[in-house]
């Protein structure tokens, strides 16, 4: 008899009664954030910038399956596909097979899709606040994950060198999370020309200068740890340390007000006050404010009057950000508050609101 975890039982569980809800035959989940979460951390991916990847998830009433080619069926089975799936592999010159199995599979009932091709339909809400909410396994992956990400960026940022450029310190951070078996989808870096004019300073030929900002986005296990860290050659001045210190009193805030039961839209709203009482009004409009994440950097953006409700076990990316100045963390809500999973103690940090938050690394 096949054995499947726990954490799998229930993800099929939840699919299965979306099917009922929506009285669908069948469920396909295309994507690779899809993909991870119904595999228990698996991957689809070869391209890291697919959307889609080599394979998906057909689930019915009583079967679950892996749809894939047959380059892929043994890496996948061997690597990345729990107990409880079974594979159907392709001819991979022969797309059409894997439409025609699944066409006999469904016997032209319906089918409901994350990204709904043809006659497909999306799926139901309900489904999708499923995958926000973290299962304990996930949690202990995710916990792993924002700790690593951390080390990652100490590690690099305390070997940096002002005349480096920002190609060198954006490659120099994707070594350090492929190092620890995570994928760098994403690596900005400004430096102390573009550092206050750009918010998303994606990495140039300028070498760093004075000062750089260093943005991670890392996926493992289909999981996203996302943070952002600083790195002074010299002394901050007196504007920069203000500037830092506002960031860190918006997030306080925000965290403060993201609990259970909490809506995005409500988030936002307090973010959009917070700034303006530091004398930063309408500096929201600068830069996005951060959301839920999980298996998407933000799987949802907080937005003005957005009714998507915080749940416990959700996890968050909050990012406030002025000229120059930026803080962000991956947490998870709990009954008693937030909990910061992208933190290495080794980094310098101020207490903020009885937390410790990352201070500007100074190494003059």
């Amino acid at each position: 008899m096949t054995t499947i975890s726990g954490e799998l039982s229930a993800k099929l569980a939840a699919i299965r009664a979306a099917l009922s809800s929506t009285s669908a035959t069948a469920v396909r989940l295309r994507g690779v954030d899809w993909f991870a979460w119904a595999t228990c951390g698996g991957s689809n991916v070869v391209i890291l910038t697919t959307e889609t990847g080599v394979a998906e998830v057909l689930v019915t009433a009583d079967r679950a399956w892996v749809l894939t080619d047959e380059i892929e069926a043994a890496r996948l089975s061997a690597e990345e596909i729990p107990s409880g799936l079974e594979i159907w592999a392709g001819p991979w010159n022969d797309p059409v097979a894997r439409q025609a199995f699944v066409d006999g599979v469904v016997g032209g009932g319906s089918v409901i899709s994350d990204r709904p091709w043809s006659a497909e339909q999306p799926l139901p809400p309900a489904l999708v606040a499923a995958k926000r909410r973290l299962l304990p396994e996930e949690l202990a992956r995710y916990r792993v994950l924002g700790r690593d990400a951390a080390e990652a960026m100490s590690e690099v940022l305390t070997r940096a060198r002002p005349e480096w450029t920002e190609w060198e310190l954006a490659g120099a951070g994707a070594e350090a999370l492929w190092k620890r078996g995570i994928e760098p989808t994403l690596t900005l870096v400004g430096g102390e020309r573009r550092l206050p004019v750009f918010r998303h300073a994606t990495a140039t030929s300028d070498p760093l200068g004075s000062r750089a900002m260093l943005v991670f986005c890392g996926r493992r296990h289909g999981l996203y740890a996302n943070l952002t860290r600083f790195v002074y050659f010299r002394e901050p001045d007196a504007r920069e340390e203000q500037l830092i210190e506002h960031v860190a009193r918006v997030e306080a805030v925000t965290f403060a007000v993201s609990r259970p039961g909490a809506t995005l839209g409500g988030v936002y709203s307090v973010i959009a006050r917070s700034y303006a009482e530091l004398g930063h009004l309408g500096a929201e409009m600068f830069h996005h404010q951060g959301g839920t994440t999980g298996y998407l950097s933000r799987e949802a953006f907080a937005l003005p009057n957005l009714d998507l409700v915080i749940e416990e076990n959700t996890a968050l990316a909050w990012n406030p950000s002025l000229p120059g100045a930026k803080i962000e963390d991956t947490v998870v809500t709990t009954a008693d508050g937030i909990e910061i999973l992208t933190l290495d103690p080794s980094w310098p940090s101020v207490e903020v609101d009885g937390r410790p938050r990352p201070d500007v690394l100074v190494r003059p």
